[in-house]
Order: structure tokens, then C-alpha cells, then sequence
């Protein structure tokens, strides 16, 4: 778990420095095996969509994790970056209203930006 909170400090550092909205982390740990948290954000086009994914990717890189798959990259709309422990959506703002992520895993608990 501690592997994992430190990936989050990263991911969403890495959201943050590209001017992602509205930065949602959902732990999920106690509800599901798929992984501790889900990380949701989103940008207001496919080209901030994607640079926020690509700035994930190469700080994660930096840190030394490895995803295990990225998925929805070209189409731009929601990209899924698989890290293991932590999942993380880049949707633009129509796809994320469109698939609410949130309400999927609304069972699982809020973590605020601050106390990571």
C-alpha cells in the first residue's frame, strides 16, 4: 500500500502539473482486488487528454514504475492507464460526463489530494 500512495503522489502530481480538472481518488482497496485506488480526471480536449497521459506516463517512468497496458490513447476521449495498484482515467469533460466512473465506485472511499 505504501508503494501505492507514493504512485499516486506522483500520477496526480504529473495531472496537476498539465492543468487537469477536477482530480477524483477513490480508494477502492477494501471493495475489490483489482487494484487500491482509482484515479479519475480530465482535460478540455484530446490534446490535453492525451499530454496529461503522457506526463503520467513519463513521471511514473522516472519514479521507476511500468504500467501494464494503456488503452484509448489515439481516440483521445478516455485514456486508461493500468499501473497495478493504481488505475488511472483521462477522460475529456463529455466522455466523463457520459460514463460517470464515480458512480460505478462510489462504494469505495474519497481520498483528498491533500492527504496524499
Amino acid at each position: 500500500m505504501a508503494d501505492s500512495r507514493e504512485m499516486l503522489k506522483i500520477a496526480c502530481a504529473a495531472l496537476e502539473d498539465k492543468k487537469a480538472f477536477d482530480i477524483k481518488i477513490i480508494d477502492i482497496s477494501r471493495i475489490s482486488t483489482l487494484c487500491d485506488y482509482i484515479v479519475i480526471a480530465d482535460g478540455t480536449n484530446k490534446k490535453q487528454v492525451q499530454a496529461l497521459s503522457d506526463n503520467v506516463e513519463d513521471n511514473m517512468h522516472e519514479a521507476g514504475y511500468s504500467h501494464k497496458g494503456v488503452e484509448g490513447y489515439s481516440e483521445g476521449g478516455w485514456i486508461l492507464l493500468d499501473y497495478y495498484d493504481i488505475i488511472i482515467h483521462i477522460f475529456s469533460e463529455e466522455s466523463r460526463r457520459f460514463y460517470n466512473i464515480e458512480k460505478i465506485w462510489s462504494d469505495g472511499d474519497i481520498v483528498s489530494l491533500d492527504s496524499i
